[in-house]
């Protein structure tokens, strides 16, 4: 599929040189609108200042146990892990059954958000944590320039290039049809990739860096599957929240 370059007209990423793929810089928003068949995307490459963005990272790694400047935190055996108390986010390792194995998920994850509100993904059934002061600050700059509410947030953290996101699509019944969706990113950059369910050799790929912001709307999701893919290359922390409306 041939491709406009980046370096070509200037964007942060590459877009398919096809019918019914185009981009246009939005001023109000300060960054991209990318439009696909069957969905749309906001770009924004540098949506929080780089105060907040450093502070993000600090903010979900502070811990009563270790360095979180110095640790290697994939090193750590799972019990080791367990014994960290974290002060503001309360992570966890899921486990998912696949092909009759019980095995632990390339990630880190933690969900919050209302009262009530319950997730239900790859089997695993999450249980909202009460929102505190720095995930709310964090909605609340999304939410003013998406005017949309959120009423609930996945965190994932991916420890180093090694942890990983295969592909699937936000669809859960819980999201309700064509659900927005808002990512939000810091630490290393990481690839987010996109690929056509009928058709998987149409691509796009984006590159979510240190405080970029990027917002999934129309039927994106009954169309596209995404993966984050592992880089061997990444050696440090990359935290991914999106936001999201639970209907139940």
């Amino acid at each position: 599929m041939d491709l406009f370059s980046n370096d070509e007209i200037g964007l942060p990423f590459e877009m398919p040189r096809e019918q019914g793929y185009s981009v246009e810089w939005s001023e109000k928003l300060q960054g991209y609108k990318i439009f696909v068949p069957n969905g749309e995307l906001v770009y924004v490459e540098q949506f929080f200042e780089e105060r907040i963005s450093d502070r993000s990272v600090e903010y979900f790694q502070e811990n009563d146990s270790v360095d979180w400047r110095e640790i290697r935190w994939r090193e750590l055996s799972e019990n080791d892990f367990l014994r960290i108390k974290f002060k503001n986010i309360e992570w966890k390792q899921d486990r998912i059954k696949l092909y009759g194995r019980d095995i632990r998920l390339p990630r880190l994850t933690s969900w919050y958000g209302d009262s009530g509100k319950v997730y239900i993904y790859s089997g695993i059934k999450s249980e909202a944590n009460e929102w505190n002061k720095g995930l709310l600050f964090l909605k609340e700059k999304i939410e003013q320039v998406t005017e949309i509410e959120f009423n609930s947030v996945l965190l994932n953290w991916y420890r180093d290039g090694e942890d990983s996101l295969s592909w699937h699509s936000d669809n859960e019944r819980e999201l309700g049809i064509n659900p927005i969706i808002a990512s939000a990113n810091f630490g290393e950059t990481r690839d987010f990739v996109m690929r056509r369910k009928d058709d998987p050799s149409k691509k796009l790929i984006l590159p979510l860096k240190h405080g970029t912001l990027l917002l999934m709307r129309g039927e994106l999701q009954s169309f596209w599957e995404h993966c984050v893919p592992k880089r061997k290359n990444v050696k440090g922390s990359r935290f991914n929240l999106t936001f999201r409306r639970i209907g139940m």
